[in-house]
């Protein structure tokens, strides 16, 4: 099967690329999707050495800052049950899990941040769903040429990137 290429967005004050770069091998469970396309993504279409963007959302300059691997395919998000946890959900139970999630393991942390307003900035990343007005899915597939843009542009001082 071709690897598939993803952005996934993480609030840095919940769990910020230096966390996964502090975890035991430099690798997580991706949990606490709780939005059903988002879900689909993670269950149905990711696959081990699928490559990942992984984005900062949610503070003063949202960007991604560097890339990962899917090293384990979807499973049940086991903290769905947990009834401690923030993201437990009473009607997803073992035995019909509702919730998945998928094991990542850091790749590279970017020497420079790729910015949202570099990005929007980049005609071949023009039809990338990050840039879609009201598009606040956590979870989104993004082509090879666009991640493969994006990872040049982390290689450039800012300003430099843009055509």
């Amino acid at each position: 099967m071709a690897r598939k290429y993803w952005l996934l967005k993480t609030e840095p004050s919940s769990f910020s690329i230096d966390d996964l770069a502090a975890a035991e091998d430099q690798t997580t469970y991706w949990d606490g999707v709780r939005n059903y396309q988002a879900r689909n993504f993670l269950r149905d279409e990711f696959q081990v050495g699928d490559r990942v963007l992984y984005y900062h959302s949610a503070c003063e300059e949202p960007a991604v800052v560097g890339t990962a691997i899917v090293v384990r395919e979807g499973y049940p998000d086991h903290t769905a049950w947990d009834r401690r946890s923030d993201h437990y959900d009473a009607k997803s139970p073992a035995e019909n899990p509702r919730w998945y999630m998928v094991d990542i393991r850091l790749e590279k942390k970017f020497p420079l941040p790729v910015t949202l307003a570099a990005i929007r900035q980049i005609d071949e990343l023009a039809e990338m769903p990050l840039r879609r007005k009201g598009n606040r899915l956590s979870v989104q597939p993004v082509t090879k040429n666009e991640f493969e843009t994006v990872v040049k542009l982390s290689k450039k001082p800012a300003g430099h990137g843009s055509r």
